[in-house]
Order: C-alpha cells, then structure tokens, then sequence
C-alpha cells in the first residue's frame, strides 16, 4: 500500500466519477439495449442537475472572488471549475461514442435511427401529417435579429438555433445586418421526443423530434426567400440555487414560489452547443447571451437534453429490456388482512421493489377508514404524480381524522409539484407544517393514533426513502412498520419538534439530525474502536448514497488505523479514500450501479458480537448530518435485523456490477475467483427464497 497525498477525493470529482459508473452501463453490452440508451439519458439528466446545482455553487464561490479551499478540500473554486470541465467534454465525447455504438446494435435489432436526409418516400406523409398536426401548433419560434432584447431560455429546454441566408439579388456574399437571420425553435416538451414511423415489416424507424423539426424547416420559415437554411442545437443550464427573500408580509408557499420563478432568469453555469454549428453563428449567440469564453462552454453532439433517452420507445420489444419482476409479499405479512392488527403482533420490514410498496398505502387507507383511528401525521418529502398517498391522506381527512402533514417545500426540482400537492392537502382540512427554520425535513416518517381498549396505542413506518409509489418500483428501499412504543413516543417528539423548534428533544431510541446524529456514530464508532484496541472483534458496515463528511471520514480513518475492520457500499459520492497504508488500510469501498438504484441507508457495528443495527433517511454528509432532520432507527426484532445483515452481505460479495474504490478513481469492477453474484438480481433470489421456505 502507498502513502496519498491528499485524505479525501474532492466532492464534485467524485461525484462526475459516479455518473461515470452510470454511463458505464450504458456502454455495457450485457445490459439491454434499449436499457442501454435509457441508462444513457440518466447520465444526460444527472449531469444536467450537477451544473444546475453542484457546479452552480463552486462558480458562486469564483464569483464572490473567494479561493473556496477551506470547503472544497484544499482546491480552489477557479481549479476545481476547470477540471469539473475537462472531465465533462471527456465524458460527453465518450457518450456520443457510446451512442453511436448503441445505434448500430439497434439497426442489428431492425431499430433504425433517421435523421432529417434518410426519410423515404413513403415515410414523408408520415412525417408531414405528424409535424402540421402535433408539432406546429405547439412550437415557440423567435426570429433574433430585430429584438432589443434576447428572449430567457428555459434551462429545462433545448433549442435549434436556425442560420437563414436570403438570397442576394447579385448573388454577392450575404451581409450579415441584411441578408442574415437568425432564428430560435423551442423543442416542444409536450411531445414525445422519439417518433415512431408506422412498422415496414420486420423495421422499425424512428426519428428524434428535433430533425422532424429540421425536416420541416421549409414549412417553417417560408415567408423567406433563402438560399440555405441550416440548424443546430443549443442548451443552457442555469444556476438552480432557491434565493429567498425576507419579505415577512410573504407566506412561505409565496417565498418558494417567487424564488422557483426566479430559477428560471437566473445565471446560465454551461451553455453546450452542436460542435458543427457555423461560427458566426456560435459567436451572435453568445454576444447575445453575455456568454464569456471564461463560463462553462461545452462542444456537443447533434442532440441534447440527451435525458429524454429516459424515455425512449419500448418498440414492443421486451427482449431488449430487463424483464420485469413481480413485488413480493412480505413473508408473513397479509394485505387481505389487517395490516395494523398484524403490526401490533409484531414489526415488518418492507424492502421495494423486491417488495411490494402496497403495504405503505395499505396501512394508510386503513387508518383512514378505522373508526379508531384517531390521528395521522406524516412527513411528505417528494412524491408521486397522481399519489395514492395523497389520496389517502384526505381520505382520512374527509372521515374525520386530525391528519397533519409535514411537507418540504424546499424539495430541490419538486418544489412546484410540492406547493400544488400543499394547497391540495390544505384545501381538504389538512393541516399542514411547512419546515423548519434553516433546515429542510428529509426524514421519512408516519405516526397514528389508535383509540384500543388499553387506551391509546401508536402504529408508525420508518423509511429510508420516499413515500412513492412511482420510485418504488426502481428505487431500493427499506420501510419497517412497527408497534413499539418506544420507538413510537420519540417519532412523536420528533413531530412536536417540527413545531416547537426551540425545544430540543432527548432521545434514547432514535438517531435524530440536527441535534445527535453525528454524535451518536461517532460513539458508536468509539465503542468498535476501543474493541478493536483490546482484541476483540469489531467491524462497521455501511450501506448509503453519498459519504462526504470529513469529519466522520476521519473517524472512519481512526477506526481503521485501530484496526476496526471497515466494509463500504457508496452509491455515489465518496470522499474517503480506501486502502492507503497507515489511513485507511482496514477500509474498503464498493458501489452498486445496476437495474434498480440504489438508496437506502444501512449502518451494523459489531458491537462485541451483538450487533447494532439501524436504518436511516441520512447518508454522512455535512448536510443530513446538521442542517436537515433527519432519522435513523433501531432494529430491535433478531429476525429483521438478520436480515439487513444478509442482504447487506448480498450487495458487499456483489463481483458483476460492483465497481472498487480507489484512489485512481478509475471504476474498476471487481473481479475475483468466487461465484457469481449480481447483487439485485440475487436479493430478489433471497427474497423469493425466503418467501417459499
């Protein structure tokens, strides 16, 4: 093992080596193809929030005239911005490879992507009747030249930027104040971005909105007499950070609304365009935009907004995605009966999508209707279009149930579906808590009140994840529905918090952030430590999205210089550099990038034999750990915790989609000599197994 020069990998670096891992399976040829180009629009969307967001905030610090070294890990902001950069020209050329490749599988498959020049005779109908039916009424058109003033660009659009040379009566070289337009096509985003030709056969031709667009120019721009007209795409990305004001006359529904108003003219932070636009060209749109050579300015490829590959067609062809798999019950847990009956017996855990998400709204709908039930309070974070909990909620509401609702207007990009779903919420008699001052409420919990014959007894969940029926079915998740009081009375006080902030809350049970979750680790830590120091066993296992705290890297490199044995499975951001003689030698790190993704929150220390075991709604960064409530819970019943055991196991021996760690941060997957194990697929395999036994 070698010394390191630097303790951590910078956030925003490892962050782009993340999406690298995403982009890495679309250029899989194991994976699907169809799955292939979905996965490739995930990379597309991800970068997208990254400039939005992440890279927003380091040109924030460069703009302020600050170096940024103290919050960025030793690298200045300037440092940082270029290389942020370098690496993403890399990776989008490496993706426009990958899309080539995928194209030329697909035309194996009798799937041919035309452009604008390869649409036949017998297609031109097609394509003429789709774009005067659908397409024309809906397109936004700016001719550019005459404005005073440059239109804002929406940072969630993309554009064609069209060049028009008029004719000259001389056929003298245009000039460009007299025979030069230029104009701006807004790709419509009501329409699906693929369209589908009519089936020739066995062959299936498709063709991307924007050439359909390009196809039809002439029909566009025929009040002009041109000699060549010509179009290439460009996109902005804007700074996605909420500025809000301090009006107090404002609700703060208003306060959010206005600063996602403001988003929308907010700094640009990339602008990328089709490297074969002319310059002249290039250079109008820039000096029109106030866009400096110095701002994130990206050469792409012919297409962009390149996340609408999301949702690229499934042409019928299921051969070429992951075959679907069928939610399992839990084992011993009965949607026909009565979930809280059950509940009161015992605790359950849920684990989506190998689960079925049923039984969140199951429990729900139950309460709704039992005359027993005397409260509900939930904590609503991001959910789903047309959400069943939502329904349920003011189902409740509407049988006389005190139902309160916690709801994050600060989601970051669900803020305007959260404002629609408050004023729904609030409109049906449900009461509603909007946050906390200074902190967004990420955690993920639900309480009600049952009046029994003992007097009242609580039922509750906690969940690692969003209470939504839409990511359920592709986010991993653990949910435990439990009966314990003890466990119950401290979510309590967690929603008395969220009302009476100024009162801090004890807790016993509970990992609770703001207030204990750091310390809480870090002495559970200190316990595996001062184990390890007297020959005892001692180990830590984590399972989470994102580790960046330097303060609990550090006491994770403390326990590894103790010799505490330290096992990491990281979605996706990871500071802490494994392996490095002298630091982190007992360490090692993976990350699971596959089908599902990956999201739950899993710690085990070994505690001398006994384990401790918790589920989480915060990974270790500086954000869950101080300035969000978040909540980590215990697992008390030997049967659920051996089972987060086992199925952490499952995701730790993963040796086909598991990429190691390392300071190189080149992605490597681990290979050894040992059975195969594709972690997803043989979690579901456990489950199945589990359930049959």
């Amino acid at each position: 093992m070698k010394k390191v020069k630097n303790q951590y990998i910078n956030r925003e670096i490892s962050w782009l080596r993340f999406n690298e891992r995403v982009l890495q399976e679309s250029a899989d040829k194991k994976v699907p193809l169809i799955e292939r180009i979905r996965f490739l629009g995930i990379f597309s969307n991800n970068l997208d929030e990254f400039f939005k967001v992440r890279y927003a905030t380091v040109k924030r610090i460069v703009d302020a005239g600050k170096s940024g070294k103290r919050v960025l890990g030793g690298e200045t902001a300037k440092d940082l911005l270029e290389e942020i950069t370098k690496i993403v020209i890399k990776q989008q050329a490496e993706s426009l490879e990958v899309l080539g490749d995928i194209e030329r599988e697909l035309e194996a498959q009798n799937i041919f992507m035309i452009n604008e020049t390869e649409i036949s005779e017998e297609q031109a109908e097609f394509a003429k009747n789709y774009f005067a039916q659908k397409v024309s009424p809906v397109l936004m058109t700016i001719i550019l030249n005459d404005l005073t003033r440059f239109p804002t660009l929406n940072d969630t659009a993309a554009y064609l930027a069209v060049k028009i040379v008029l004719k000259t009566e001389d056929g003298s070289p245009p000039e460009p104040s007299k025979e030069l337009r230029y104009a701006l096509i807004e790709i419509p985003k009501g329409i699906d971005r693929f369209v589908v030709f009519p089936k020739e056969g066995d062959k299936n031709h498709i063709i991307v909105l924007d050439d359909l667009i390009r196809y039809s120019l002439d029909s566009i721009f025929n009040m002009f007499d041109y000699k060549s007209i010509s179009a290439h795409m460009i996109k902005i990305t804007r700074d996605a950070e909420l500025d809000m004001d301090n009006d107090l006359s404002k609700s703060f529904i208003e306060k959010i609304s206005s600063s996602v108003e403001h988003r929308k003219i907010s700094n640009p932070v990339r602008f990328v365009y089709d490297k074969s636009i002319a310059r002249d060209t290039l250079q109008f749109l820039k000096e029109k935009m106030h866009i400096a050579d110095t701002d994130s300015v990206i050469p792409g490829g012919r297409y962009h907004n390149r996340r609408d590959y999301m949702g690229f067609p499934s042409l019928g062809r299921e051969d070429l995605m992951y075959k679907k798999i069928t939610a399992l019950p839990v084992k011993g847990f009965n949607l026909e009966g009565s979930v809280l009956e059950q509940i009161s017996q015992r605790d359950y855990l849920q684990y989506t999508p190998y689960h079925t998400f049923s039984y969140v709204i199951k429990f729900l709908r139950e309460a709704a209707l039992d005359p027993k039930v005397k409260s509900i309070k939930i904590t609503v974070y991001r959910l789903a279009n047309n959400s069943q909990v939502a329904a349920s909620l003011i189902n409740a509401a509407k049988n006389g149930k005190q139902v309160t609702v916690q709801i994050e207007l600060q989601a970051r990009f669900d803020e305007q579906a959260n404002i629609q779903y408050a004023e729904q919420l609030q409109a049906e008699g449900i009461r509603l808590i909007f946050g906390v001052p200074g902190l967004k409420v990420h955690s993920k919990i639900c309480l009600i009140e049952r009046e029994e014959d003992k007097g009242l007894r609580r039922y509750g969940f906690v969940s690692t994840g969003n209470f939504n029926e839409s990511t359920a079915k592709i986010y991993t998740d653990y949910t435990l529905f439990t009966a314990n009081d003890k466990i119950l009375k401290e979510l309590n006080k967690v929603f008395d918090f969220f009302e009476t902030t100024y009162k801090i809350k004890k807790y016993k049970h509970l990992i609770v952030s703001p207030h204990y979750t750091s310390n809480v680790f870090e002495k559970l830590m200190e316990n595996e430590i001062a184990n390890a120091i007297v020959g005892k066993e001692a180990f830590i296992r984590i399972k989470m999205n994102s580790l960046t705290s330097y303060k609990m890297v550090d006491k994770l490199y403390e326990a590894s210089r103790a010799g505490v044995k330290v096992q990491l499975i990281v979605r996706g951001v990871c500071c802490l550099i494994p392996g490095v003689e002298d630091m982190s030698e007992n360490i090692e790190a993976i990350s699971v990038v596959d089908k599902f993704l990956e999201h739950p929150r899993v710690f085990i220390f070994g505690n001398d034999q006994d384990p401790k075991v918790y589920i989480s709604s915060a990974d270790w960064m500086t954000r869950n750990l101080d300035y969000r409530v978040e909540v980590g819970c215990p697992i008390y019943d030997p049967e659920i915790k051996q089972e987060l055991i086992e199925t952490f196991e499952i995701s730790w021996n993963d040796n086909v989609k598991a990429r190691v760690f390392t300071e190189k941060q080149d992605n490597a997957y681990r290979k050894n000599d040992k059975f195969k194990v594709r972690s997803q697929f043989a979690t579901y395999d456990y489950y199945l197994q589990k359930l049959n036994s």
